[in-house]
């Protein structure tokens, strides 16, 4: 079992910053990717960003240049650095991860989310 820890979540102004970190923790496992998405009140859970094993990223189209998604393999910890963070993007942000535990099969793995909320 693999469990996936969400922190730095909290209230900031608009155009303040904040990082999330998710850290993974458990059974031993290969890393594949990882990843951070938000859901806002009302709408669909949408991607983020992702990390791959290689360090490659992905991330929403209207996210890039302001949202950096950075890994710590040694630490199992992803994190997630929000610049100039805007109020429609209060929201929960989950943590994913796409990994296989040794011994066991490839699994997807959610955190419990932590919130973000962006107002004056």
């Amino acid at each position: 079992q693999v469990q996936l820890v969400e922190s730095g979540g909290g209230l900031v102004q608009p155009g303040w910053s904040l990082r999330l970190s998710c850290a993974a923790s458990g059974s031993t496992f290969s890393f594949n990717s990882m990843g951070w998405y938000r859901q806002a009140p009302g709408k669909m859970c949408e991607l983020v960003a992702i990390i791959t094993r290689g360090g490659s990223t992905n991330y929403a189209d209207p996210l890039k240049g302001r949202f950096t998604i950075s890994k710590v393999n040694a630490k199992n910890t992803v994190y997630l650095e929000m610049i100039s963070l805007k109020p429609e993007e209060t929201a929960v942000y989950y943590c994913n991860a796409k990994l296989k535990v040794v011994g066991e099969y490839g699994h997807e793995y959610w955190g419990q989310g932590t919130q973000v909320t962006v107002s004056s």
